[in-house]
């Protein structure tokens, strides 16, 4: 698409702005965040439509919202922009005590995850944004591009040139339910398969899909009594119905009661969950994303830890 523009007519500032807005989706946001006037940012994106022939981003519903060839536009502006950076800012130690970058991370957001990177990031860089941005099927792209600094995810998918990666330990899968679930009292197969399922439904997460194909290839068909696009919600929805959870230790870390649960062995066998972390091969000494990726793998490994001694403490049921 840029290359059907002719160069002499962008303005590198036009980005800047036009990248601003396609975050926020406002205009008076992106002028907040630039410190500019919201006419001014106004401006700025009339000459954007002019320049490409587009609306690029509409109001709609109280909100702006990008056109196609916006989103088509802005997977090619922020590698632009972000090479045009590095070239003008000469190099620099970094500082985590004083720096105020912004690191943008794709990866599963658990709250137990989440939190645990973001204390310790906060605690060793108080002035550092961290910004979680949805799992997609550019993911890797996103990150040989330089649009992230860095991924988790499955480990078990193949990994493109252009990358390198840390793999850690593999978690177990349990069933988990309520303390006093009816189900407890006579664990089987059978009753696995009679009380309905939660299923965490990302069209993007292969470990999800090598559940259903383990139970597929068992010659069986579950009871799934929700869909959900997110973990957050399991644990709370355990508590108040009779419904089970095929998943690993860490997503009951942050809840505020973990012995609320129980977790119980599953009665097929079900694959281990493999993460690894990712990032850029030729960025991988960069000093601000070695810091990073020091505090994510220990941030995961940890958590893998603690969720191997929770499930230990609550005694699985078999």
């Amino acid at each position: 698409m840029m290359n059907d523009v002719q160069l002499r007519a962008i303005d590198l500032n036009l980005l800047v702005v036009f990248e601003v807005l396609m975050d926020e989706l406002s205009v008076a946001r992106a002028a907040d965040r630039l410190g500019r006037t919201p006419s001014a940012v106004s401006h700025a994106l009339a000459r954007l439509r002019e320049t490409f022939g587009d609306p690029l981003l509409v109001k709609a519903g109280g909100r702006m919202k990008p056109s196609p060839t916006a989103l088509a536009l802005i997977d090619e502006v922020r590698p632009i922009l972000r090479r045009v950076h590095r070239l003008v800012q000469p190099p620099e130690v970094f500082d985590a005590a004083t720096s105020t970058r912004v690191f943008r991370i794709a990866g599963p957001p658990l709250d137990a995850i989440v939190t645990e990177i973001a204390a310790r990031v906060n605690r060793a860089a108080p002035h550092v944004r961290l910004e979680w941005v949805p799992q997609t099927q550019s993911t890797y792209t996103q990150v040989i591009d330089e649009q992230l600094d860095l991924a988790y995810g499955n480990a078990r998918a193949p990994l493109p040139e252009g990358l390198r990666d840390h793999v850690l330990p593999e978690l177990k899968r349990y069933v988990f339910a309520r303390k006093d679930h009816p189900g407890l009292a006579d664990w089987s197969l059978e009753t696995w398969l009679h009380w309905p399922h939660i299923v965490v439904a990302l069209p993007t997460t292969a470990s999800r899909d090598a559940v259903e194909r383990c139970i597929a290839d068992a010659g069986l068909v579950r009871n799934v009594g929700l869909h959900l696009v997110g973990w957050s919600a399991i644990a709370p929805a355990l508590l108040r119905t009779d419904m089970l959870a095929n998943q690993n230790g860490i997503v009951f870390l942050a809840h505020p009661d973990p012995n609320a649960f129980r977790a119980l062995e599953p009665p097929i066998p079900l694959p281990r969950l493999a993460l690894r972390v990712l990032w850029n091969a030729r960025l991988e000494a960069d000093p601000a994303r070695v810091w990073l990726r020091r505090i994510v793998i220990d941030s995961l490994e940890d958590l893998i830890r603690r969720a191997g001694s929770y499930v230990d403490a609550l005694g699985p049921a078999r």
